[in-house]
């Protein structure tokens, strides 16, 4: 697919992208939404995941981009804010996707730790990631699974140093064209060399 065919794929859910912005206008909180939906419909489209971890749903924007890209995949996102949660889940039951989409209230860390391995495909869209989030969402990830990464430019410091070393450690990661106009980062989850059938 060409880059002008990629920018003229349409926005299923850009009613709800702009909902997302209005409501961050009125209320000054942090439901910040991410602005390529239509690049994550795709990706999801190109690797068909059937298990999608998500960490940032503010009201449910990009879990609707993932499930509409996958059509068979059940979304796992998880969302700090209380309030944010319940107005996702009901924007999610607007688009009747809440039977492939669940909402978890919680810190990413904590809720993370109660969830199953294997997932096919990650996606961060909260502040700026932590080393110790992103090796989480590893160890959740099946191998060969994705890794959508947005916001690395809101690190600072040593954090950010270490987490870059991270993502750029090619036994651990293979990296695919970004999105989001070079902002998000799209990496594989690569099989460790002792262990090539699993």
């Amino acid at each position: 697919m060409t880059a002008n065919a990629r920018s003229t794929l349409t926005d299923p859910f850009a009613d709800l992208q702009a909902a997302t912005r209005a409501h961050r206008a009125e209320h000054s909180c942090e439901a910040y939404t991410f602005e390529d939906g239509p690049a994550l419909v795709r990706v999801a489209q190109e690797r068909v995941p059937k298990r999608i971890l998500e960490l940032g749903t503010p009201l449910g924007y990009t879990a609707c981009c993932l499930a509409y890209g996958s059509p068979l995949a059940h979304v796992d996102s998880i969302e700090g804010d209380g309030e944010h949660a319940r107005l996702a889940r009901r924007q999610i039951t607007h688009y009747g996707l809440d039977a492939r989409i669940s909402v978890h209230h919680g810190q990413f860390d904590a809720v993370l730790a109660t969830l199953a391995p294997s997932y096919d495909m990650a996606f961060f869209d909260g502040f700026a990631p932590a080393l110790a989030t992103i090796r989480q969402l590893r160890s959740l990830l099946a191998e060969g699974g994705l890794l959508v990464c947005s916001n690395l430019q809101l690190g600072h410091g040593r954090e950010a140093q270490r987490l870059a070393a991270e993502l750029a450690d090619r036994s651990h990661w293979q990296g695919l064209e970004p999105i989001e106009r070079g902002r998000t980062v799209v990496l594989v989850k690569m099989v460790p060399p002792d262990n090539p059938q699993s």
